[in-house]
């Protein structure tokens, strides 16, 4: 008889699963529907002088407005909107050249995979901001899909490191011995053996990424390497705002305070999938 505490996690576990994983889905969520909301409307036109300079939040400016007149509120909407661009960006990005040098390496030759493997390792030992930041110096301007790109690329060599590891281990069992045999090819065995094996690991870490990627964006940004004006981004938000943070400090605490709560949501919300893909760590709380 199969033992069902083997199967079925302990309710401290499933209570802790559920509150991380509805808790990220709910900041996430909000972020999503205000960047989807810009689209079509928000409360004033983003370059719109609508009010005072540095005025402080009150009904009409509910986060008061910037040194410029502009009404913060919408400005952070808009920042939403390009954090969420950006992060799903260079994750498909980082993702798509990770994915595809992790497996090079899983089949490769020992010489081969040996280079690899010392190549990802020194490009992970650069902080992630740093290559980002070299990628972009290095293209013809700053803007904001440069960004998305270099982060995407500065991102990629973890992707492709993790997916390495996790495809030699799948390589290591019988059934792809015995998928071989029956006449598999070895792009069948990634499509139905590694792909669907690896997946579960490989999308909890690219939720992180996501969230690396958001702060890369606003750190890009600050240090006027992002998206150029009038892309109201987080960090050129917070950049513009230094200057007047003692008379005006609510330019700089507004913004902030949705790059954090982006960040927490994504945080939380890897962690409730890193609980749901794997069940024995929730055996172990």
């Amino acid at each position: 008889m199969t033992d069902r505490s083997l199967i079925a996690a302990p309710p401290e576990g499933r209570a802790r699963r559920s509150w991380t994983f509805a808790a990220g889905t709910i900041l996430v969520g909000l972020h999503l529907v205000i960047g989807l909301l810009t689209l079509v409307w928000t409360p004033y036109d983003p370059a719109a002088m609508s009010g005072g300079r540095l005025e402080a939040p009150f009904f009409a400016h509910w986060a008061g407005t910037d040194r410029l007149g502009r009404d913060l509120f919408t400005l952070i909407m808009i920042g939403s909107r390009i954090a969420l661009l950006v992060g799903t960006g260079a994750v498909i990005i980082g993702a798509a050249i990770g994915i595809t040098i992790g497996l090079i390496a899983a089949f490769a030759s020992k010489t081969l995979d040996d280079v690899l493997a010392a190549g990802l390792d020194i490009l992970i030992a650069f902080p992630t901001l740093l290559l980002a930041m070299l990628i972009v110096a290095s293209s013809d301007g700053a803007s904001l899909w440069t960004a998305i790109v270099a982060i995407g690329i500065a991102n990629s060599a973890i992707v492709a490191r993790l997916t390495r590891i996790l495809a030699k281990r799948v390589l290591r069992m019988d059934y792809i011995t015995a998928s071989r045999i029956s006449g598999t090819s070895w792009l069948g065995v990634v499509a139905i053996h590694i792909l669907p094996n690896i997946w579960p690991t490989l999308l909890v870490n690219l939720a992180l990424q996501f969230g690396l990627a958001v702060i890369a964006e606003a750190s890009l940004s600050y240090l006027g390497l992002g998206a150029p004006p009038p892309n109201a981004s987080w960090g050129r938000l917070l950049q513009e705002a230094q200057g007047t943070v003692y008379t005006a400090p609510f330019g700089a605490v507004a913004p902030g305070i949705a790059l954090v709560l982006l960040v927490i949501g994504i945080n939380l919300l890897a962690d409730g999938l890193r609980d749901i893909a794997d069940p024995t760590r929730r055996r172990r709380r």
